[in-house]
């Protein structure tokens, strides 16, 4: 597959502010998108689209939002329409996590993961993948995880999210092959940004290296190029995402047990 032409195209990111988010608003300005950045919070977009209009002679728009809110997609669709802009590039990169006993989890910040992770993301490419079809050109990235192979014992959720993210991507990617949009699951390891932090433990990571943002980055546009339905960043992660294929799904689910049990239990 040919490589992508990005001069000139507009891209929305999701969960802009830091992280991969901000790691691929950069890049996309980079091979000169125009970008629209969000995110909840409004100082941190502001000055990321600063920067990248004083950098990189591009548009950028700061739209904060907060995706885990029904009716928010909806809503940044609309401000986006109402700035006369067309959408050529969709990163659905926003996303939490939530880590420990299932039974101890606070159950309307799982509620909100749920939102943000799935049903945040399927609105959003709702609103903007049938303009993609109609011009025949377009991507979207689903920023799932190595999660989304395994089930995550202490991360139940979130896991079922990301497993979501790569078979709703899978899916799509399927559907839209040969008509000019590219449909890709991004699948980063444990990656050093703020989300264990956020989190609240390291110990969701499971001892795993951290990969840079810009390193899974740059795996998205290697993906991209080759027509991929999913990328995993990392030879090893790559390896491990391939376990649940050789080894009973029970087996599979005691090792993620005890590799991301709570090291206070």
């Amino acid at each position: 597959m040919n490589q992508y032409q990005y001069q000139g195209k507009l891209a929305v990111v999701t969960g802009a502010s830091s992280g991969i988010g901000k790691a691929y608003a950069i890049e996309l300005a980079a091979r000169g998108c125009h970008i629209v950045l969000v995110a909840r919070s409004k100082d941190k977009l502001e000055a990321l689209a600063d920067e990248i209009k004083s950098k990189h002679l591009v548009q950028a728009y700061a739209l904060p939002s907060d995706l885990s809110k029904a009716g928010s997609p909806r809503q940044l669709a609309e401000s986006i329409a109402e700035l006369g802009l067309t959408v050529d590039i969709l990163i659905n990169n926003a996303g939490i996590g939530t880590y420990g006993r299932f039974e101890d989890m606070d159950p309307e910040r799982e509620q909100a993961e749920i939102m943000l992770n799935t049903a945040a993301l399927v609105d959003l490419t709702h609103h903007f993948l049938p303009g993609m079809l109609k011009r025949k050109d377009g991507i979207v990235v689903n920023v799932a995880s190595m999660a989304a192979f395994v089930p995550c014992a202490y991360s139940a959720v979130y896991g079922a999210t990301k497993a979501f993210v790569l078979s709703f991507s899978e899916a799509l990617w399927a559907e839209t092959r040969g008509r000019g949009v590219r449909v890709l699951a991004l699948c980063p390891g444990a990656t050093d940004t703020g989300f264990f932090d956020a989190v609240g433990s390291h110990d969701m990571a499971a001892g795993s290296a951290l990969s840079a943002p810009e390193s899974v980055v740059q795996a998205g546009f290697r993906g991209i190029d080759r027509g991929s339905s999913y990328i995993v960043d990392g030879r090893n992660n790559y390896m491990a995402a391939q376990m649940g294929r050789f080894l009973p799904r029970p087996r599979v689910a005691l090792i993620m047990e005890r590799v991301s049990r709570p090291k206070a239990n």
